[in-house]
């Protein structure tokens, strides 16, 4: 009795689900003339900007800032920790230091990143409570709050891929960079 009405119900289904006979539809404008869809558009509007309000990069700025940030040293943390480990609290005063004189000029980045242990969601909000720890701790060292900005990549960016302890320490990380 059950194959039966397993049966009909299948049967049923097959029939009221069939193939639709309906055939796309196909737009039937006209095509426009390359000619008349170049008339309708407009000439660009240029505009010279002197050269002292100029703020376009050089290369040697470029390459200042690229050595700026090599100096800039990662901050690592504990496992599933984001405060800042009493031995990483002198690498974010240098860098506080070396932010706040020579690259001024710049805006800081911070990045938050994890290991690959712990969820997606997890690993993104660990990695920007470690950015944000960074960020106060600057700030604390006298930095504007108004030249950091925070962004966590989780457990998207690492820099080891390794399955050991040692390579799980150097993901759970906050990596400094500079922004003209």
């Amino acid at each position: 009795m059950k194959n039966i009405v397993l049966s009909g119900i299948v049967a049923s289904l097959l029939f009221f689900s069939g193939c639709g006979d309906k055939s796309p539809v196909v737009d039937e404008k006209p095509q426009v003339a390359q000619q008349e869809v170049a008339q309708e558009v407009e000439a660009v509007a240029t505009e010279s900007v002197a050269s002292e309000e100029s703020v376009v990069s050089s290369g040697s700025e470029e390459s200042r800032m690229a050595e700026l940030e090599g100096k800039l040293s990662s901050v690592y943390f504990d496992f599933d920790k984001f405060e800042i480990k009493a031995s990483m609290k002198g690498a974010v005063s240098s860098d506080a230091a070396l932010v706040k004189g020579a690259s001024s000029a710049y805006g800081v980045k911070l990045a938050g990143n994890c290991d690959e242990w712990g969820s997606d969601e997890y690993n993104f909000a660990l990695g920007l409570k470690r950015a944000n720890s960074v960020k106060k701790a600057l700030v604390a060292e006298g930095l504007s709050e108004s030249r950091i900005s925070m962004v966590s990549y989780g457990e998207s960016n690492p820099v080891c891929n390794d399955k050991t302890q040692e390579c799980w320490s150097k993901n759970r990380r906050v990596d400094f960079a500079l922004l003209p």
